[in-house]
């Protein structure tokens, strides 16, 4: 049966048609021998093409069946697609520090020069159509906040299950569905007046936002890489309290509304907590368990430093020549 998911978009090369023709007439995937490898890997195509495949394991397409999560061909696709993302970082990423905490050690600091850093670029001198942008664009990941790390559970054991546990538990609102993060963002981009329905602005959506997210639901779909999921997820928690509390002022001068203050203000005192319990006893009680595994931690918190600064080049790039950052134009706020 179908599900109730975003609707698919059109493609942006071969590979990314080639999956949407796939999902839509429920058949394989129909493209070249040598496409996924001739594909620029943080190219628009390339990384669409990717992240429509993994949306199948979230919360999947209206017009597609849900069988096709586990389609053999559209999984060779994905292996194909994952293998050119890896191999480009790892290449990229060769003389990066493989101990966790020279991986971690400049994230404590605060950066004396915050040039094309998008949290410093709002909070100093950010507009409401940049504020509203820029919502667009952390959408994809926000509406299903914490989703792609929960996958790392049943990989851990003892301490660092109980902590990422813990953790998780607050990003779903302890309990209540008001509380959960997700729920908080939808109620931000509300406030921006933007359609909070999932998946609304992938069609928006430039290839380095895609490769952000593609990097958490490609660490969170392989055991292999659950030592790069924990560092990925490490390195979110300890930027994101500095970070949000730059957005928080952003969004207080800009006067963007209560909800859109709020979401801020509970990651600024939410993940200060979240931060040393991450450190502690995820990545402490991981490699307690498994010290083999603190190179891929490292690996992780360098890949997910190198595409968030990819992204913030793009963004801040795009609003310093005043143009936008998305591909398509946000309508008029409601």
């Amino acid at each position: 049966m179908t599900t109730g998911g975003p609707a698919l978009v059109p493609g942006r090369g071969e590979l990314s048609q080639a999956v949407v023709d796939a999902l839509r007439g429920g058949r394989p995937p129909g493209y070249s021998a040598d496409a996924a490898t001739r594909a620029d890997p943080w190219g628009e195509d390339l990384q669409l093409a990717l992240y429509l495949l993994y949306e199948l394991h979230y919360r999947g397409f209206r017009e597609v069946v849900g069988e096709r999560e586990w389609d053999p061909e559209l999984l060779r696709l994905r292996g194909f697609l994952e293998t050119a993302v890896l191999d480009a970082l790892r290449g990229e990423l060769r003389d990066a520090p493989d101990r966790v905490a020279d991986a971690f050690g400049p994230l404590l600091v605060e950066s004396a020069d915050p040039t094309g850093s998008t949290s410093h670029y709002l909070e100093r001198r950010g507009t409401l159509w940049q504020l509203r942008e820029y919502a667009a664009l952390r959408s994809l990941y926000h509406l299903k906040e914490a989703d792609p790390h929960l996958w790392v559970v049943p990989r851990l054991t003892g301490r660092a299950k109980a902590g990422m546990a813990a953790v998780e538990y607050d990003e779903f609102g302890a309990g209540r569905a008001e509380d959960v993060h997700a729920r908080l963002f939808a109620d931000l981009m509300a406030d921006l007046g933007l359609d909070p329905a999932y998946g609304r602005y992938l069609k928006h959506a430039p290839a380095p936002l895609l490769a952000t997210v593609n990097l958490m639901s490609l660490f969170g779909l392989h055991r292999a890489l659950r030592g790069a999921l924990v560092g990925h997820f490490a390195c979110v928690e300890v930027t994101s309290s500095p970070g949000s509390r730059r957005l928080l002022a952003a969004m207080q001068r800009c006067g963007a509304g209560p909800a859109a203050e709020r979401f801020y203000a509970e990651h600024v005192e939410a993940d200060a907590v979240h931060e040393q319990v991450v450190r502690r006893e995820v990545i402490g009680g991981l490699l307690a368990d498994e010290p083999g595994l603190e190179a891929d931690v490292a690996f992780g918190c360098a890949a997910t430093v190198l595409l968030e600064g990819r992204l913030s080049a793009h963004v801040t790039g795009a609003w310093d020549r005043n143009e936008s950052a998305l591909r398509l134009p946000l309508p008029p706020a409601a």
